[in-house]
């Protein structure tokens, strides 16, 4: 069943990583605010729940977004459909953890693949269809955990740095276009991901919260959404500290237990 064209009070928005977590969390409060999302992830039934409790608010886009095919298909899906995006959301992302007496590169190709070639892939989708929009908006989710290095985090880290880098550039690159480039970098969500974390996580968020703290920024076209402050305080007084205290503190949060291993899902930390 074709979606019908948002009216013109209402952004396009495509949502990707929407099945769990901030992804379901932030579609819930854009569909609540009258937005119409095309949304992405590999598994459909929790985007099926959100196309029948909002009606004619969503295009279903499921796939998989490690696979440049399949996006590809999905923003000829949202042209076909729509004709433009207004904003595109990167959310789509896993996490796994780095055991330095175990350390698999297959391992950080899977987290990179997920997490920086995946949005790449959706970028290219996303810009033909921003560029035919109404006033444009690259968004994607990275991470505070770019801002300081922590243990078995190296797979993780280096994915949403890359992403960081690749964000700030295209903003410099798509500024003339007129296209705002937007990064979240949330600290700890309380998520189904990261309930599987077993270490301590101050001053996590309810994913309500956090997603409620996205939409309502959003519209101000930040450079970046960092939350919560305490937390992103502190973690950039830690970076700026000399290189040789730092590898002391991360250190000291460095254990010799080696935990389960997280399983990709379509949400984010």
């Amino acid at each position: 069943m074709n979606a019908p064209r948002p009216n013109a009070d209402s952004q396009r928005i495509w949502l990707t990583g929407a099945s769990s977590g901030i992804g379901f969390a932030l579609a819930e409060e854009l569909l609540g605010a009258g937005h119409h999302l095309a949304l992405s992830a590999r598994r459909s039934g929790p985007l099926q729940q959100l196309s029948e409790r909002f009606p004619g608010q969503v295009l279903l886009a499921p796939g998989d977004l490690g696979d440049a095919s399949q996006v590809e298909a999905i923003g000829e899906r949202i042209r076909l459909h729509w004709g433009a995006l207004d904003m595109a959301i990167l959310n789509a992302g896993t996490c796994e953890y780095v055991e330095a007496a175990d350390f698999q590169a297959a391992m950080v190709e899977r987290v990179l693949r997920a997490n920086l070639l995946s949005a790449a892939y959706c970028i290219e989708a996303a810009l033909p269809l921003l560029r035919a929009g109404q006033q444009p908006q690259l968004v994607a989710v990275g991470s505070s955990v770019t801002y300081f290095p922590l243990p078995r985090a190296e797979a993780y880290g280096a994915s949403k740095a890359g992403l960081r880098y690749m964000m700030d550039s295209l903003r410099i690159d798509l500024a003339h276009e007129g296209i705002d480039v937007t990064l979240i970098s949330p600290g700890f969500v309380d998520t189904p991901l990261t309930a599987q974390n077993d270490f301590p996580m101050p001053l996590r968020w309810p994913v309500s919260k956090a997603a409620r703290h996205i939409a309502r920024r959003l519209p101000a076209r930040p450079v970046e959404i960092a939350f919560p402050t305490p937390f992103i305080a502190g973690l950039l007084l830690l970076a700026h500290l000399p290189r040789r205290l730092q590898l002391a503190i991360g250190k000291r949060l460095a254990r010799p237990a080696t935990p389960t291993p997280v399983s990709p899902k379509d949400e984010q930390p």
